[in-house]
């Protein structure tokens, strides 16, 4: 009997088991309830799931820890989402050892400390050996663990907003403590004091410490090799002219302002001479390599495979994407990029091109669990683009190859289909956009992208809309990328994107070189897309490099929130990709 009453209360796990699913979301209405019922824990039946690679867990206000058994019976897990729950103080028992996880979030909950035993997983060896991106945003953390880079040595992206830090840890700084560290969100905590060590984070490339209680900027801070963007605002500074200066100028100049030493920065700070004299140093050894024609060979083979980035400001009609505050509690990061000069129209490059989508939504994107990514023909996307949330009722969508239909009767349709395929195939697994349809379970708004004229062009992590779709003529894309775990895997996989474009790119052009195309095809492309007299940005060979065009994400205020590509961004590229900043 108590099995059965188990059953009933979780039909999702016994769907889950009986379907062989990988993913797995829990949330709405009656979780909270069951959850209550369940001690303020997770059910031990869902540690019995060991095929799950995600796993969801929110806004579940009964739900104070995970419970036992959940590194024992979820070995293969890649992200853990429990955000918006009620965990905390502490974590008992801790949650590692996951040797698999690479995406943790546990954003809006009440965690006050995470002390060995009672936090994320053992330092020694480490609990979190993938561990990526870590979300600890919106708790009430007084302190870091001290052993959190051991835990989690390969951390690319950690969020810690909106908690009550004051310092961090010194073993954070430690050299090679967290080599891989690029991303470093901080905002809106206690923070008294920065170390100097920082410039130990050689990856280091984003760096939020905005409306905390900094006095004094270590000099050291322009040390970090990578760094691109920083954001000091809301803090009393003691140098007064570096106060004005991170409300209005660009990071570069504060950076060179710390490197000149300052005048409130703590620490020596380089000389101007010696600013100046390696100036001269890098001008002259350019002037050589000029001269002597060292480099000649390595541009001419990489001239056609060019990333030349379009600033916000050489663009005289930016697209810009709006966020609605409500995508917050649904699928909050967005980040978006134009790519103009692709070559769709010889042999299967179109097929390619679709193809490549598909292996990076398997791949990187953990099969859309971490993240969705979206291509749209530009020309039949009217901006400026609205990033908003609607309930499934409202939101009306023309899907790829599909007549026009509302998000709930889409889904109920796909639900359908998902069935039919079961029963045909004999056996649990599902394809197409069937694969998708459980990470919307539970979710009272969907997320989608409305252009100038009120029309979804893209509903994640579903599908896109027939009137952006990609066609062989399509030359130039607006490309977008959305996620509910964090902004840096979104920047991370549309680099990923870009430069595999460019790599589809170079395959075409050699192509061609070959005389693999049919004489209509070469005409076709010829006429169109590589013709020198019609296209500015064709080189002196009549082949054009792809235009990258910064996209801005602003809120409903005209706020940034991010631009898309910075100078972070596309900074790891292969030896045939060059980029023009």
């Amino acid at each position: 009997m108590a099995a059965v009453a188990v059953s009933e209360s979780w039909p999702e796990l016994e769907l889950a088991e009986r379907e062989r699913r990988r993913e797995l979301l829990l949330t709405g209405p009656g979780l909270e309830e069951r959850v209550r019922a369940a001690g303020g824990r997770l059910p031990p039946r869902l540690f019995t799931l060991p095929l799950l690679h995600y796993l969801e867990v929110s806004g579940c206000g009964s739900l104070r820890e995970p419970g036992p058994g959940l590194a024992q019976g979820l070995p293969q897990l890649h992200s853990l989402v429990l955000r918006r729950n009620a965990l905390g103080p502490g974590l008992s028992p801790e949650l590692g050892p996951l040797p698999a996880l690479r995406i943790l979030d546990l954003s809006g909950n009440a965690l006050e400390a995470l002390p060995p035993g009672q936090g994320l997983g053992p330092a020694e060896p480490p609990g979190l050996p993938q561990l990526q991106s870590l979300n600890l945003s919106g708790n009430r953390l007084r302190e870091l663990p001290a052993d959190l880079a051991r835990c989690a040595p390969r951390l690319q992206s950690l969020n810690l907003t909106g908690n009550c830090l004051d310092a961090f840890p010194a073993e954070f700084f430690r050299p090679g403590a967290l080599p891989l560290l690029s991303e470093l969100s901080a905002a809106d905590n206690c923070l008294r004091e920065l170390s100097p060590d920082i410039a130990h984070l050689a990856s280091l490339k984003t760096l939020d410490l905005s409306n905390n209680q900094l006095s004094e900027i270590p000099t050291e801070l322009a040390d970090c090799p990578k760094l691109k963007e920083i954001n000091l605002r809301g803090n009393k500074l003691r140098d007064k002219r570096l106060e004005k200066m991170v409300g209005s100028c660009q990071t570069k100049s504060i950076l060179e302002y710390l490197r000149g030493g300052g005048r409130g920065c703590r620490g020596k700070g380089r000389t101007e001479g010696a600013d100046k004299e390696d100036s001269r140093k890098k001008k002259r050894d350019r002037k050589q390599r000029r001269e002597s024609g060292e480099g000649e060979d390595e541009v001419a083979d990489t001239a056609r495979l060019l990333l030349r980035v379009l600033h916000i400001s050489e663009n005289p009609a930016p697209l810009m994407v709006k966020v609605s505050p409500e995508v917050k509690d649904v699928r909050p990061y967005i980040v978006g990029a134009v790519v103009r000069g692709m070559d769709l129209q010889p042999g299967n490059a179109l097929k390619r091109f679709l193809t490549s989508q598909t292996k990076l939504h398997d791949d990187l994107c953990e099969k859309r669990t971490a993240a969705t990514i979206a291509t749209h023909d530009l020309q039949a996307v009217r901006g400026p683009l609205l990033y908003m949330a609607r309930p499934p009722q409202d939101l009306k969508i023309v899907p790829l190859g599909r007549k026009e239909a509302k998000a709930k009767e889409l889904v109920r349709q796909l639900q359908l289909e998902a069935e039919e395929q079961r029963k045909q195939r004999k056996r649990q697994s599902t394809s197409g956009l069937h694969r998708y349809l459980h990470l919307l379970d539970g979710k009272e708004n969907y997320p989608c992208l409305v252009d100038a004229d009120g029309d979804v062009i893209s509903f994640p992590p579903i599908t896109n809309s027939e009137k952006t779709k990609i066609k062989k003529t399509t030359g130039a894309l607006f490309l977008e990328v959305t996620s509910a775990a964090s902004l840096q895997i979104c920047k991370d996989i549309m680099d990923a994107l870009i430069l595999k474009m460019a790599e589809l790119n170079r395959s075409t052009l050699e192509s061609k070189e070959e005389g693999s195309l049919s004489d209509t095809e070469a005409d076709a492309v010829s006429g169109q897309l590589f013709n020198p007299g019609t296209n500015p940005s064709a080189g002196k060979d009549g082949q054009c490099p792809l235009v990258v065009e910064q996209v801005r994400v602003v809120d409903l205020e005209g706020s940034l929130k991010v631009v898309y590509p910075s100078k972070a961004d596309l900074t790891t590229t292969p030896p045939y990709v060059t980029v023009i900043r």
